[in-house]
C-alpha cells in the first residue's frame, strides 16, 4: 500500500472525520484549513485551494490562489478529540497555481537550507526545550496575570500545581509519536519546561509547532492559558527555547568530542564560529517579537552577551561532552517561543554552514568566567559582542545581513522586515503604565 492508502485505510478504520490542513504564516502562527473525509482524497492529490492574500507574508490580492500540498509523513490523529468522529491533520506545504512551490513558505526555507546541507554531506539533528507559563483564567476563559503555582525550579506538588497539566501534555505528546525526554518546573512562578528527543530539522520544526498548539490545547481543557511569551513578568526569569544540535555524515555525529585529546570535532569549532558571527543578523527570526528582547537582561539566566563555552551553562553556546562521544551536541540558548521554527532552525544551520564553509570565520577563545563581569575593553579583546537590545536593531541588522538575504530572498526578507517594524512602530507609539507612573507627576 501507498502512504495515501494507509493514510485513506486508517482515517477509515477509525472514524476519522475532519482532517485540518495545516501551514505556519511567515511569523509562525499556526493557520490550518479544515475539510471533511470526503474531501480528503482531493486535498491527497494536492487540489486544496486558499485565499493566500489573507495570510500574512504570502501573496499579494492579486495573486491570491494558494494550493496546499500535503506532507504525508506528517499525518496523525489527535488525541483529544472524540472517540466518534476523531480529527487528523497533516501538514502542508504551499503552491503556486503554476506548481511551483511559493519562495515565502516559511517550511520550504528550510528544506532549502537542509539541502545545502546536505549538498556538503550533512544531516541537522537538533532538539528543543519549549518553555512556557501556565496562568489561571477568568470566568470568561481569558488569561489573567495570575500563575497557577507558586513553585520554583525543580518543585514537586503541591508547590507545582501545575504538575497534572503537565503530565497530561506529556502523555499526549507520546501518544502522537513524540519522544519526550524530561519535563518539570522552571525557575519563575507558573514556569515549566518540557523537553523532546533530538529529529531531523524538518521534524523537529513540525514538532515545535504541533507542540505549541497541544500545550495551548491541554491547558485550556484545564481552565488555564498556557503562553510562550518570553517576558510575561518583569521580576521572574523569561522564556526560552534551547535547541541541542549535532550534524550527522553517513550516521556519525561530526561534532564528536574526543576524550583523549580532549577536543571537539574541528566541525563542531567550525559550526560554533558561524553561529556567533550571524548571531545578531539572525536575532529578529530567533527572537520575533518586541517582547523577545527583555528577556535579555543581565542576571536573568538569558545570553545577553555572544559567547560560547565547554563548561559554563549561562553563555550564548555550549559545547555539551556527553558519556559518549557521538551523544555530543552544542546548545544554542537564545532563541524563545514566539519564533516561527522553521525560520530560527533554517537560520542557525545557515549559519553554522558559514562557519563551516568560511575558515576566515575566526572562532573566539572558549568563556569559562561569567562574561557579564568582564569590562567592555575585556570583552572587545575576547571578540564578545552583545545581543541586539531591541526588536528594532534586531530587525536593522537582519535588513543589511547578507547572509539573511540569501536564506530569505529579497520579497520574503522586504516582507518580513515591513510587517515587523509595523509591529515595532505600534510597541513605541504605546504609553506604558512606566511611563505614567514616572513622568505624569515629575513633570
Amino acid at each position: 500500500m501507498t502512504s495515501k492508502d494507509i493514510i485513506m485505510q486508517r482515517v477509515k478504520d477509525e472514524d476519522v472525520r475532519f482532517i485540518r490542513l495545516q501551514f505556519t504564516d511567515m511569523f509562525g502562527t499556526m493557520r490550518n484549513l479544515a475539510i471533511t473525509t470526503d474531501k480528503l482524497d482531493d486535498a491527497l492529490e494536492n487540489n486544496c485551494v486558499f485565499d493566500g492574500s489573507a495570510v500574512d507574508g504570502f501573496a499579494y490580492i492579486e495573486e491570491s490562489d494558494l494550493y496546499l500540498h500535503p506532507d504525508l509523513s506528517t499525518f496523525t490523529i489527535f488525541p483529544w478529540r472524540p472517540h466518534n468522529g476523531k480529527v487528523a491533520r497533516l501538514i502542508c506545504d504551499v503552491y503556486t497555481p503554476d506548481g511551483e512551490p511559493l519562495k515565502q513558505n516559511p517550511r520550504l526555507v528550510l528544506e532549502r537550507v537542509i539541502r545545502e546541507a546536505e549538498d556538503l554531506g550533512y544531516t541537522l539533528k537538533i532538539g528543543p526545550k519549549l518553555e512556557f507559563f501556565l496562568l489561571n483564567t477568568d470566568e470568561r476563559g481569558k488569561p489573567t496575570m495570575e500563575t497557577n503555582d507558586e513553585g520554583s525550579y525543580f518543585d514537586l506538588a503541591p508547590a507545582d500545581n501545575g504538575e497534572n497539566v503537565r503530565r497530561d501534555i506529556c502523555l499526549t505528546l507520546s501518544e502522537m509519536g513524540y519522544t519526550v525526554e524530561a519535563s518539570h518546573h522552571e525557575m519563575a512562578r507558573g514556569q515549566h519546561e518540557i523537553a523532546f528527543g533530538a529529529d531531523d530539522a524538518l521534524t523537529t520544526a513540525d514538532r515545535i509547532v504541533t507542540a505549541k498548539m497541544v500545550i495551548k490545547t491541554i491547558a485550556k481543557r484545564n481552565g488555564l492559558h498556557a503562553t510562550f511569551m518570553p517576558k510575561p513578568f518583569e521580576n521572574e526569569w523569561g522564556s526560552g527555547m534551547h535547541l541541542s544540535m549535532w550534524l550527522e555524515r553517513d550516521g556519525e555525529n561530526v561534532f564528536r568530542y574526543d576524550p583523549e585529546t580532549k577536543k571537539f570535532a574541528p566541525t563542531a569549532y567550525r559550526f560554533i564560529a558561524g553561529l556567533l558571527k550571524y548571531t545578531r543578523d539572525i536575532a529578529c527570526l530567533t527572537n520575533p517579537t518586541v517582547n523577545s528582547y527583555k528577556r535579555f537582561i543581565p542576571g536573568a539566566d538569558a545570553p545577553c552577551l555572544i559567547s560560547w563555552s565547554e563548561d559554563n551553562r549561562s553563555l550564548l553556546i555550549r559545547a555539551v561532552r556527553a558519556r559518549t562521544p557521538e551523544r555530543t551536541t552544542i546548545q544554542y540558548r537564545s532563541p524563545d517561543g514566539t519564533a516561527n521554527p522553521y525560520l530560527a532552525i533554517a537560520a542557525i544551520l545557515k549559519a553554522g554552514l558559514a562557519g563551516i564553509k568560511d575558515p576566515s570565520i575566526v572562532l573566539p577563545p572558549s568563556i569559562a568566567m561569567n562574561a557579564s563581569e568582564l569590562s567592555k575593553t575585556e570583552r572587545d579583546m575576547l571578540g564578545i559582542s552583545r545581543m541586539p537590545v531591541s526588536l528594532n536593531e534586531a530587525l536593522a541588522l537582519a535588513k543589511n545581513s547578507e547572509l539573511v538575504l540569501s536564506l530569505l530572498g529579497d520579497l520574503m526578507l522586504d516582507r518580513y522586515i515591513s510587517k515587523k517594524t509595523e509591529e515595532y512602530d505600534q510597541y513605541r507609539r504605546t504609553i506604558s503604565q512606566w511611563e505614567l507612573d514616572n513622568y505624569l507627576v515629575k513633570y
